[in-house]
């Protein structure tokens, strides 16, 4: 396959800041992508440049002539009081029948197809958005963080139209799941330079873990071996006998260098300081209604909430999820009943609440201000580093701050206020997977209680102990697992799953199948199975040694394209692909031998 575009020498500075430098790759045709990057990496930068929006520094972008890009961004494209109709007829120049057809594949019925597109829920404007898209008969997209604002629902269809899209995309988003069903293949930007990685992002994050580790040992070696020829040099370049010796070591020691590893990324830790313990409910509904501006969304709420429960908050957009947390907060009035909060005091976040930080204050000092007083300044700094404000940073203005560093100011505030109770509405917008894995793990461990509006799945998996569903005015608690709950919307949505059955011509037989014969005695009968499990142990060492060779011209491959990861070999990633089957299948016929082989040795 010809690249559809070319990444030639790159480079992008933002005053000292540099985003990147020389960078060059090749983007394949129909390559599903992930991009990913720690936050300020520069990718929704790099979308931006190939879209033209932005212009590099240095370098260019070369595309083929049979590009036709479509670039789905995260800013609001609507104009007021437009109808889905209206809006896809003015982005697209398409006649009404056509922008129809397009919306239904995104289930955007034709009561919807009139109605206001604000009056959407958001999940329900992307697919507005997405039809948009598709109207323009694109062959790769470009989708800047997709999922964010998404409820399961349209989320498990976004996966479901990508995975059957027949062009290629990258994709930016800070969810893991989302892009382990959707990508191939992995493209990080990091330290100034761009890697494109042929699997997806699990077995990218995999291999990253085992260079680095391969690298740290080599060094180690390297370093060894420098002492050694280092004293034979400081022995015996004296000894006239030793003398051309010990020149001879001392050119191989010059000749001798270190890998060079970039520093690495560190890893992120988040330590939320813990607050009292507390036992008991830790909170109380009674026949509660909420709502807004004269409308109830939801109503007869009965809840009782124990102290330490991480609650995950979810249902379609526009049910009232929002609305929930911001009443239990004290943001809106009850419409109807009550709630009572136990003991300890309440902390709130959502996407607004960053307005409310005064903007003469800088990081540090805004932190300061909203940590608890037994909190120290190392405790405030550390978690300032986690959100991603580090060394001279946090003495930032917070005037000068973006949306989305104000969002992970305010959130970083909130962890250090050491509230028993905490209301988080979609905290992991503005955050890379790193950072949300840590805030996961982190409120895994957290001792006091959660409620937490998400649809980020590894997130939600990370920390939910309880869900409560919001589905049609009604709220409860779902009576299942998280996994249960998404496998549920999976079934409703139409299945994610590949599945590929095995089929007769292609299973493989193994050659000592044969029915069992009538009329065997006990000697015959343990006879053929020892002869049936000396031929499958056979087998089954000749399938470990295909493993093995399988591995290791994968780990070839791989080390080439870490070599030279700006050019694009069609046939080398066309084998990495076929050997990543093979190892499947023959994995899988060693699992079945292995169970075969342990049933014939209870026989015999």
């Amino acid at each position: 396959m010809k690249p559809l575009f070319q990444i030639k020498a790159l480079s992008k500075s933002y005053g000292a800041r540099v985003l990147f430098d020389d960078a060059t790759m090749a983007i394949p045709e129909k390559g599903k992508i992930g991009l990913v990057g720690r936050n300020g990496a520069g990718k929704s930068t790099l979308l931006r440049i190939l879209i033209g929006e932005e212009h590099p520094d240095a370098g260019e972008i070369v595309a083929s002539e049979m590009l036709r890009l479509a670039y789905l961004s995260q800013s609001d494209p609507f104009e007021e009081s437009e109808t889905v109709q209206s809006f896809l007829e003015r982005v697209s120049g398409k006649p009404e029948w056509e922008c129809a057809r397009i919306a239904a594949r995104f289930e955007i019925t034709p009561e919807l197809f009139g109605a206001s597109v604000r009056t959407l829920s958001g999940g329900f404007q992307m697919r507005v958005r997405l039809s948009a898209m598709l109207l323009s008969d694109p062959n790769f997209l470009l989708l800047d963080e997709p999922t964010n604002y998404l409820d399961l629902n349209t989320l498990l269809l976004l996966e479901k139209f990508l995975q059957s899209y027949n062009g290629g995309f990258m994709i930016v988003s800070h969810d893991r799941e989302f892009l382990k069903n959707t990508c191939e293949q992995t493209l990080e930007v990091e330290h100034g330079r761009l890697f494109l990685f042929p699997g997806d992002v699990e077995s990218y994050l995999e291999f990253k873990e085992d260079r680095r580790s391969e690298q740290i040992r080599q060094n180690r070696n390297i370093e060894a071996r420098r002492k050694e020829l280092a004293g034979f040099v400081e022995r015996f370049r004296a000894k006239a006998s030793k003398a051309s010796q010990a020149r001879s070591k001392q050119k191989q020691l010059e000749r001798l260098h270190t890998i060079e590893i970039d520093h690495p990324l560190r890893n992120v830790r988040i330590r939320i300081p813990s607050p009292q313990s507390r036992k008991g409910l830790a909170l109380r509904t009674e026949g509660l209604a909420i709502g807004y501006d004269g409308l109830t969304v939801a109503a007869g709420i009965s809840l009782q909430i124990r102290s330490g429960a991480r609650m995950a908050v979810l249902g379609q957009n526009g049910q009232g999820k929002s609305t929930l947390l911001k009443t239990l907060a004290g943001r809106l009035e009850p419409r109807a009943g009550s709630f009572r909060w136990g003991k300890g005091s309440v902390a709130y976040y959502a996407q607004h609440v960053y307005g409310e930080i005064p903007e003469d204050r800088t990081i540090v000092t805004y932190l300061t201000m909203a940590a608890a007083r037994d909190v120290t300044r190392q405790e405030i700094l550390d978690m300032a580093g986690s959100f991603l404000f580090q060394g001279d940073d946090v003495e930032k203005p917070v005037r000068v701050l973006s949306g989305g560093e104000r969002a992970r100011l305010c959130l970083a505030g909130l962890l250090l206020g050491k509230s028993e109770i905490l209301l988080l509405d979609e905290p992991t917008n503005h955050l890379d997977f790193e950072t949300v894995e840590a805030l996961g793990f982190a409120l895994r461990d957290f001792t006091g209680t959660l409620f937490v509006v998400s649809h980020d799945r590894t997130f939600v998996k990370l920390i939910a102990t309880e869900i409560i569903e919001i589905d049609r005015g009604e709220v409860s608690v779902y009576p299942g697992d998280y996994d249960g709950y998404v496998y549920r919307l999976q079934s409703g949505a139409g299945s994610t799953t590949n599945a590929r059955p095995i089929e007769a011509s292609s299973a493989r037989e193994s050659p000592t199948a044969s029915p069992v014969s009538g009329g065997l005695n006990d000697y015959q009968m343990r006879k053929r199975d020892r002869s049936d499990l000396a031929l499958k142990n056979r087998e089954a060492r000749e399938s470990e040694e295909r493993v093995r060779h399988l591995e290791a011209e994968r780990d070839r491959l791989l080390k080439e394209l870490a070599d030279d990861p700006g050019s694009y070999v069609p046939e080398r990633d066309e084998r990495l692909t076929t050997i990543a089957r093979e190892l499947e299948d023959c994995e899988a016929r060693w699992l079945t031998l292995q169970g075969e082989i342990e049933e014939l040795r209870t026989r015999t």
